[in-house]
Parts: C-alpha cells; structure tokens; sequence
C-alpha cells in the first residue's frame, strides 16, 4: 500500500473511532401514519418533569438511568472495588421543563409552513376548570388540542436535567440532561417522538462532542439548547424560519 493510502485509511479508522465515540445523543422517530395527516397547527404543551428521584453513585458519579432513557447511553460505571457505594437521590429540578420549554418555543415560533400556539395558551387549557377531564387512556396532549382546535399538541417530559459541579475547565460530575417528546395528533395517534440524552464525556470519550464545545465543560442549559436546536432537525412539521 502506498503512503498515500494508508493515510487514507488512517484517517477513515479515525472517523470510526470518533463516531464510535461520540454516540447517538438524539433520535427521532416518524410514524407511519403520519402521511394520512395533515398538521398545519400544533399546540405546545408546557414539558413537565420526572417525579421520580434518580439514584446517582457519589463515588462513581454516575445515573441509573430513568424511564424512556437508552440504556446503552446511561451505562452506570463499575465502582472500582466490592464495597457498597455510597448513594445519593437527585431529581429533576421543577423549573427544567419550563427551561426545555421555552427553548423549544424560541425555536417553533418563527417556524414557516406550521403556526404554532404558545405554551402559554395550552397551560391555561390545562388549568380552567372549564376543561373536561381526560377520558381513561387519553392524555393531556389531546385534550389540549381538541380545546383549541388545533391539529396536534407536543408534549415532552424532562427526564434528567443535573448541572455540572466545577468550571467550564474542570467538572466533576459534568453536566447531563435528558428529555423526550411527542407529536400527537388531536385523535391521539403519536405521529412523531424525540429523545435527546447526553451527560458530557471528556474528550478521550466523545472527541467531537468536546472540540464542538470548544474543549470546556458547558452547563445543563447549553446541554438543553444542543438537544433542541438537533431534535428539530428531525421535526417533520414545518420548516425553519428567521429568528
């Protein structure tokens, strides 16, 4: 093989190995149904946030990993010896889905080709007494869009949202965050979900994720915006507009 050729194929290795690293951070899903609907008005309903304490490792820092998470992407480290790991319970922060949900916001408003209403509009649907109570099965996605007559309602849940503990040059542990979201039509067919899950690696775990971040360890909210701004890269509805 030639000099030339093996740089070439030292730099595909390369491209591999970096892939490999890197991992699947977001992925999305498109229903099969979605063809038979026509969605020019989605309603964007306020995320809420997992209730439920999480477990975290203080000597490994690491998550058991909640509902709706991959497994393989919140793989929980082996502590180095047989002893019992001391534990500690961490939640969801309660202004986390407000903080997912306006980032979404800033995003679809200017969204062309879908109007889509305030998460504003879809929480006070949600708080009027005036709304009828969802029937057995139906969730509050449809409610919402059948109240303001809209085709679908997005929905989401925070799953993880953990700030990182030091500087943008030092964390210990790094930022996570962790939603997912949903399209659902006004008849309740799921239409289209995201899930986004990252807890920032150090550069010799995720190479291309650390140099995209300027080799720093960034905040939950810059967590957050990446997983925003790449899940609507896959939204089906509508296109991007001016901000």
């Amino acid at each position: 093989m030639s000099n030339k050729g093996r740089s070439m194929a030292l730099v595909g290795l390369a491209v591999l190995v970096v892939a490999g690293c890197s991992g699947s951070k977001v992925t999305t899903k498109v229903s099969a149904e979605l063809p038979r609907y026509q969605i020019r008005t989605i309603a964007l309903v306020p995320f809420t946030i997992l209730a439920t304490p999480q477990m975290r490792d203080v000597v490994d820092q690491t998550f058991s990993a909640p509902q709706g998470a991959r497994r393989s992407d919140m793989a929980i480290a082996v502590p180095p010896n047989t002893e019992q790991p001391l534990r500690q319970t961490v939640t969801v922060p309660t202004g986390a889905g407000a903080t997912v949900t306006q980032l979404l916001w800033s995003r679809l408003k200017t969204r062309q080709g879908v109007t889509v209403l305030s998460p504003s509009e879809a929480a006070k649907v949600l708080a009027s007494p005036a709304t009828p109570q969802p029937s057995a099965g139906q969730s509050s996605a449809v409610t919402v869009a059948k109240q303001l007559k809209v085709d679908a309602s997005l929905i989401g849940q925070v799953l993880v949202y953990q700030e990182r503990v030091g500087g943008r040059f030092g964390a210990s542990p790094p930022a996570t965050v962790g939603f997912e979201a949903k399209v659902v039509a006004a008849d309740g067919q799921v239409l289209w979900e995201g899930n986004y899950y990252e807890r920032q690696r150090p550069m010799t775990e995720d190479f291309m994720g650390f140099i995209q971040r300027h080799g720093v360890f960034v905040t939950a909210e810059e967590l957050a915006i990446y997983g925003v701004e790449h899940m609507l890269l896959e939204f089906p509805f509508g296109t991007v507009g001016e901000r």
